[in-house]
């Protein structure tokens, strides 16, 4: 029997009217976009479920998302679904902490409502991100502490998606000749992204520090379940080491493409995406196609997983 694995998107994945039909049906998840509006004053609701510019800035994105995604995971517990393991990709990776038991929603809230407003204003400007296609992460790896040597300027890997899919971040500048090398080298594309900041590099340190002070406040437990952190891709199974992990996780690469490797080697052979989009089960036809693959982001996708999984 194999295992299963809740896996959870990152930001880029919102949308007007996410988790509203989970709202409306699930008495668990009107009670956490309660919380969520409890734990940061704002109004959770009409963020997440109405046409508004502030979705896609990050200091609101992070916390819409995780509300979202708890919301969204509620529902998915109270079918009596359950998983062995979790992971989640960047922002994700909260709503896998609520899911293995080492943080509550309600503990959650405030510090990914921080998390946001740290990470915007951490380096409002001349950051940069760009996706590059088609080429290996060595490649990619070698290209980034090429340009970071000859320019002076950081830049790096943000993110390992999946083969074919490499994120890297850093000064717009460094990140622009980074991608042209790239291109060099035989990367079939490179995409810049139209994000706030250069997430998980080096110019976040600050954001990274003032994060490791509001989680000091937090009390976490060890997991009931392991769960992957992005930083080393590695599971934790001690609540010992947690904070450090998410404070670094800012400034470090998502080892994402890694972790669901990792959890495919330790037997696990059906992941559920739960939250907006289906941004994970894209990456994972690239990285294991033998492996099921559900998503969650409506209730109708919901009540279809329950009745594969009762039949």
């Amino acid at each position: 029997m194999g295992k299963t694995a809740f896996i959870f998107p990152g930001q880029g994945a919102q949308y007007p009217g996410m988790g509203k039909d989970f709202f409306e049906k699930y008495e668990e998840s009107q009670e956490i976009f309660k919380k969520s509006s409890e734990a940061t004053g704002l109004d959770i609701e009409a963020l997440c479920f109405s046409e508004n510019d502030d979705l896609n800035q990050t200091e609101y994105t992070q916390i819409a998302m995780i509300t979202a995604e708890l919301a969204m995971w509620k529902a998915v517990v109270s079918k009596g679904i359950k998983a062995d393991v979790c992971a989640g990709l960047s922002l994700g990776e909260y709503a896998a902490l609520a899911a293995s038991g080492v943080m509550e929603p309600a503990d959650i809230f405030p510090v990914v409502r921080k998390r946001g407003i740290y990470m915007q204003n951490a380096y409002p400007n001349g950051g940069g991100m760009t996706a590059v296609l088609g080429l290996s992460p060595e490649q990619a790896d070698a290209a980034c502490k090429k340009i970071a040597g000859e320019t002076g300027k950081p830049v790096s890997v943000a993110n390992y998606n999946c083969p074919g899919q490499i994120v890297i971040t850093g000064a717009k500048e460094a990140v622009d000749k980074a991608a042209e090398e790239c291109q060099a080298a035989g990367a079939k594309r490179c995409v810049p992204l139209n994000v706030s900041g250069p997430f998980h590099s080096a110019l976040l340190k600050e954001a990274s520090e003032l994060l490791a002070k509001e989680l000091e406040q937090v009390s976490l437990s060890d997991p009931q379940i392991p769960y992957l952190t992005n930083v080393t891709a590695e599971p934790v199974t001690k609540a010992d080491g947690i904070k450090e992990l998410l404070a670094a996780q800012i400034c470090s690469p998502v080892r994402w493409q890694q972790s669901v490797e990792k959890m495919i080697a330790d037997g696990v052979d059906c992941f559920i995406e739960i939250g907006p989009g289906k941004t994970l089960a894209g990456f994972m036809k690239r990285i294991n196609k033998e492996v099921k693959v559900f998503n969650v982001g409506t209730v109708e996708e919901l009540e279809a997983l329950s009745g594969s999984l009762a039949g």
